[in-house]
């Protein structure tokens, strides 16, 4: 059975995307507090998974929650607040991701390596760093989780066309990156199409909800927290995706914001199409069992989501760079 990890799994993310990730893999949980009852009360779910939770006063704990894993997935960090932007949250998140990067790096560094922890335009840039430091960087195995872009693209898309039970089947790829309006959704390629009747004005009025969707939650929440259970849904719907791909199911397509080496000549293809050279880009990658085999290119992109791309990538590449210069320090 399929090992999988979840660091941060205390936290408004890691309890329900636990719970989910129960039905499926064994689990091995660490947080800073409270895993060891979330373990206990995940424990008695009548499911085939065995589960067991970690606390960093506990013995070679993160030894004991990587080793043999198969996938790993991180929420683990603050969640943003309102008024908080995500470079608020870098300070604060980026050297809890270095410290368990290490810990990937040294206990399980052929897992797969799903990053939730904000601002992923530059938390996953740090795994990488770290990985690439210590020897064992796979670019076909580190993810930056984007599925929540790509699940809101499609709920309000199905709320535009006025039914909500196509929103499981409504599929709009959304690249880029994961904050503000570094998320694209190219709705000229959605499926089902809008309808005619959709204006210019609209489709401008929706991309921005699905780019600053998260705001409107934090908002909602009003100072209790951030997207939570829309998160753990969308992170588990990616692992499960690649835990069908581990085992043998071919044709897994999904956006996920990788680093372009991952598939050299898919990779030099986006980057032709963007007429940029950037490390990292959430690209609808073709999954397999040793993670990305195939990086497919945008497709037919029209004027306006020509100038969504153009407007993100000055402020991807600085979030790139920040991941990156975070691990490397500073040049002299």
């Amino acid at each position: 059975m399929v090992k999988a990890v979840v660091l941060g799994a205390a936290g408004g993310i890691g309890q329900p995307l636990s719970l989910l990730l129960k039905i499926n893999p064994n689990l091995a949980l660490y947080d800073i507090v409270a895993t060891p009852g979330v373990a206990a009360d995940l424990s008695h779910i009548a499911t085939p998974a065995k589960v067991k939770g970690y606390l960093p006063k506990d013995e070679n704990a993160l030894e004991k929650t990587l080793t043999g894993a198969d996938i790993v997935v991180i929420p683990a960090g603050v969640p943003r607040k309102p008024g908080m932007t995500r470079d608020d949250l870098f300070k604060i998140n980026a050297g809890i991701c270095q410290g368990l990067a290490e810990g990937i790096a040294k206990y399980s560094p052929k897992a797969f390596v799903l990053v939730i922890s904000n601002p992923v335009n530059s938390t996953v840039p740090i795994f990488a760093e770290v990985l690439k430091k210590a020897g064992v960087f796979d670019p076909k195995r580190v993810f930056g989780v984007t599925t929540l872009d790509v699940v809101r693209a499609s709920t309000f898309v199905a709320e535009v066309l006025d039914d909500l039970s196509l929103a499981p089947t409504v599929t709009v790829p959304v690249v880029g990156g994961h904050s503000g309006v570094t998320i694209i959704p190219l709705l000229s390629q959605a499926q089902p199409p809008l309808p005619s009747s959709v204006s210019q004005k609209d489709i401008e009025a929706l991309t921005n909800r699905i780019q600053f969707g998260g705001d409107e939650v934090v908002k909602a929440k009003d100072g209790a927290g951030s997207a939570t259970l829309s998160m753990a849904q969308a992170g588990y719907q990616f692992a499960e995706l690649l835990i069908q791909a581990k085992k043998g199911k071919q044709g897994i397509v999904t956006p996920s914001y990788v680093n372009l080496a991952a598939d050299t000549a898919g990779g030099e293809a986006v980057k032709k199409e963007l007429g940029a050279d950037v490390e990292y880009f959430s690209v609808p990658v073709e999954l397999g069992p040793n993670g990305v085999e195939k990086i497919r290119t945008l497709g037919n992109i029209n004027e306006y989501e020509q100038g969504l791309i153009k407007a993100a990538l000055p402020e991807l590449g600085t979030n790139i760079g920040n991941g990156v210069s975070f691990i490397a320090g500073p040049k002299l």
